[in-house]
């Protein structure tokens, strides 16, 4: 047998061996459709490890028959790419498959800009981070993006049972039993990543002894080779974005069990920083007024959190998350701010009013700074009526107070009556 991985063995020859990402190898579907029409571009394929950013490109390749080549954009310098082009200077067309393409530096992009443009490589760039934050735009412009998402456990299943039955590629010559359980956990325990569970049951198979003639494997063998569910999360990968999102509208929306299920995921990455910035920012942005002192208690959670590090540092982050959802929400301080903003930017300031200017130094009263300005703690209540916005918006209201909380409704009323 190969000494190969069985994942690198089971990678699909041709377009009708994918398995997954019917969104675009599907019959009809735009890479389908470019590898039938022979009309090749180049492209970025991105999305979690595993989930077979590398086989569409082995299976682009087997499909139309070019030459097929692969790179990684870090670890390949530029004389590697010489070489892959001397090939396509040859053969007419080389398909370049540039791993890690949002690495790749100035000098290889500019060396490769004028190849991927004549059309002699088409190149597919494989990366787990958004283009659309990571790539240069130089590269970016000339290539089409696709996204690829995580098989479901059935696609998973498929993908299994094939390496297992695959006599030339895969283990069909061993005499394997695996029963329905191990399946499923092989299955969900990979969180879509193929190359994880076949690379599990490659090592199952191989580790287990035989017994009556066969390998049986079961689901204590499955969870054993595969440790424990294969959590993906790239930092810099648009996942990492997907999950924060999720965490903050799940607060934001009042629902515990899935900020708590979202904060897991990012526990589980060990991501603390991103953790605490997050959840200082729903503080203020989602209950801000409110619940005013959720922010405080917030924060004091974070640095608990800080100085007992994981797993301990979950308990308090777990109470932070439990009172956001379920605190009253206002976003009326973000909104006014946000909105005297966009008056700034869009011009719409005016002079400060002549009894707001700085009186502090000799003929700032001759020029008519501070005069007549009315010193608010000389008056009842400490308040008097005077205008304080330019001219131009006098009358402009930035702060439209909201009711959900017993704070923000006294602030309501005193904010009314001042107006």
């Amino acid at each position: 047998m190969s000494i190969k991985p069985l994942a690198f063995r089971m990678r699909p020859r041709t377009i009708d061996e994918m398995i997954g990402q019917k969104h675009l190898v599907g019959e009809g579907k735009i890479i389908r459709r470019m590898v039938t029409a022979k009309q090749l571009s180049s492209m970025i394929l991105y999305g979690p490890p595993g989930i077979g950013k590398t086989s569409i490109a082995s299976a682009i390749a087997g499909s139309t028959k070019y030459a097929f080549r692969t790179l990684n954009a870090v670890t390949n310098n530029k004389k590697d790419m010489e070489i892959v082009v001397q090939e396509a200077k040859m053969s007419g067309k080389v398909i370049l498959l540039l791993d890690e393409v949002h690495r790749l530096d100035k000098t290889k992009q500019d060396f490769l800009l004028p190849y991927l443009e004549n059309g002699m490589i088409t190149m597919i760039g494989a990366t787990t981070s958004n283009p659309y934050h990571a790539i240069n735009p130089a590269i970016r412009s000339r290539c089409q993006i696709f996204e690829l998402h995580p098989l479901s456990i059935d696609d998973m299943k498929t993908a299994i049972l094939r390496a297992l039955n695959d006599e030339e590629r895969g283990l069909g010559k061993e005499n394997v039993e695996l029963n329905e359980a191990a399946l499923t956990h092989l299955a969900q325990g990979s969180n879509g990543d193929v190359r994880s569970a076949l690379n599990a049951l490659e090592l199952a198979v191989k580790s287990t002894p035989e017994d009556d003639g066969l390998i049986k494997i079961t689901a204590s063998i499955a969870e054993e080779c595969l440790q424990k569910k294969s959590f993906s999360h790239d930092k810099d990968g648009d996942a990492h974005y997907d999950v924060m999102s999720a965490f903050q509208k799940s607060i934001r929306g009042s629902d515990v069990d899935a900020a708590l299920h979202y904060l897991g995921r990012l526990i589980e990455a060990g991501d603390l920083p991103t953790i605490a910035r997050r959840l200082l920012v729903i503080a203020y942005e989602d209950v801000g007024l409110a619940s005013p002192q959720a922010g405080p208690r917030t924060l004091s959670a974070i640095e608990s959190a800080e100085r007992l590090g994981f797993p301990e540092g979950r308990i308090p982050l777990a109470n932070a998350v439990i009172e956001l959802c379920l605190s009253p929400k206002s976003n009326s301080a973000i909104s006014a701010i946000d909105a005297a903003l966009t008056d700034i930017r869009k011009g719409k300031s005016g002079a400060v009013p002549d009894h707001l200017k700085d009186a502090h130094y000799k003929g700032a009263k001759e020029l008519g700074r501070g005069v007549e300005y009315q010193y608010p703690h000389n008056f009842p209540n400490g308040w008097v009526k005077q205008q304080y916005l330019p001219d131009s918006i006098k009358n402009k209201q930035y702060y439209e107070p909201k009711t959900t909380g017993k704070f923000e409704q006294a602030l309501k009323q005193i904010y009314e009556k001042m107006k």
